[in-house]
């Protein structure tokens, strides 16, 4: 049986109830981890908020929790300028959440979880190295939305991937990656490719890859 919600519906559901119910709505999310730092403590943090902006220029969009309370990650992209976005993998997901928890500003997340910081001959912020899809991001715009919710868009400055998952069209098959997805606020999913199709035109059969 399906339950209608009207709006004063949804605004007397219990804090976190709605929280649940209105985060699992926008369905399957990319599992991210930003590595950032202040120059002296490496940070790491879960996000699901990540959307591609642009190729040309390279961009993708992180949307941020409002800053009511102390948030590193954001604190740390709006002060150096530069951070790392790094695909989660389904061998270490539970690492990846754990950093969702509020350590203390001078701990690293890196080191409380088990997770290793990378860094490149050109780049100041810390990856992951377990992971095996990491980019490195200089800030090219931010801004507050209007819940107070802050979107950082950053153009990517470097990207590390595996070769032999990159196609020849320049498709990145993720899923031999074997990144994961949430849906909600802590729920981890693998992925399994139901079809790859060809690029659509009107009036044009569709064929598969």
């Amino acid at each position: 049986m399906t339950k209608q919600f009207t709006r004063s519906d949804i605004d007397s559901l219990a804090q976190r109830f709605r929280a649940n119910l209105i985060n699992s709505l926008s369905g399957f999310k990319s599992a991210t981890l930003v590595g950032s730092t202040n120059g002296q403590v490496n940070n790491l943090a879960i996000v699901s908020s990540i959307v591609h902006v642009g190729a040309n220029p390279p961009l993708i969009g992180m949307i941020m929790r409002p800053h009511t309370v102390t948030r590193d990650t954001l604190s740390n992209i709006k002060q150096q300028g530069f951070y790392t976005l790094n695909h989660v993998s389904t061998e270490w997901v539970d690492k990846a959440h754990q950093t969702s928890a509020r350590y203390a500003p001078e701990e690293s997340e890196f080191d409380a979880v088990g997770l290793t910081p990378q860094f490149s001959e050109s780049y100041s912020a810390p990856y992951v190295r377990e992971s095996e899809i990491k980019m490195g991001l200089k800030v090219a715009q931010h801004f507050t939305l209007l819940n107070d919710t802050e979107m950082v868009i950053g153009e990517i400055q470097e990207l590390f991937i595996p070769e032999s998952i990159i196609d020849d069209d320049g498709y990145a098959n993720i899923e031999q990656a074997s990144s994961v997805c949430i849906s909600g606020l802590d729920s981890y999913h693998s992925t399994t490719r139901i079809a790859q199709f060809s690029y659509a035109k009107p009036h044009v059969k569709l064929t598969t890859k």
